[in-house]
């Protein structure tokens, strides 16, 4: 029973959106990708990395983080406006 529960609620997560095809239209392009912001580029891939040759996208550890998200336009200020004091004078002032 609790195996079918797990399935069932790890069935109804969210889909994460899907980076966008690096390839050669794509080269120099630049993508924020979970706090990173990556390049496509062409990876010469070899035989010590076991990967083929191919464009990928870089979002390696030198790689700056993604700029903030640009900020509302600022709102004018209400009017304010001053009323006289009501009050008495404090001690001393006349």
């Amino acid at each position: 029973m609790i195996l079918l529960f797990l399935l069932l609620f790890m069935g109804a997560a969210p889909a994460q959106a899907q980076a966008p095809a690096c390839g050669p239209a794509r080269e120099g392009q630049l993508a924020c990708m979970a706090g990173r912001l990556c390049v496509c580029r062409f990876d010469a891939g070899g035989t010590l990395t076991g990967r083929p040759s191919a464009h990928r996208w870089d979002c390696g550890a030198l790689r700056p983080d993604c700029p903030p998200p640009p900020l509302a336009p600022a709102q004018p200020a209400p009017p304010i406006t001053i009323a006289p004091w009501m009050g008495t004078a404090p001690r001393g002032v006349k």
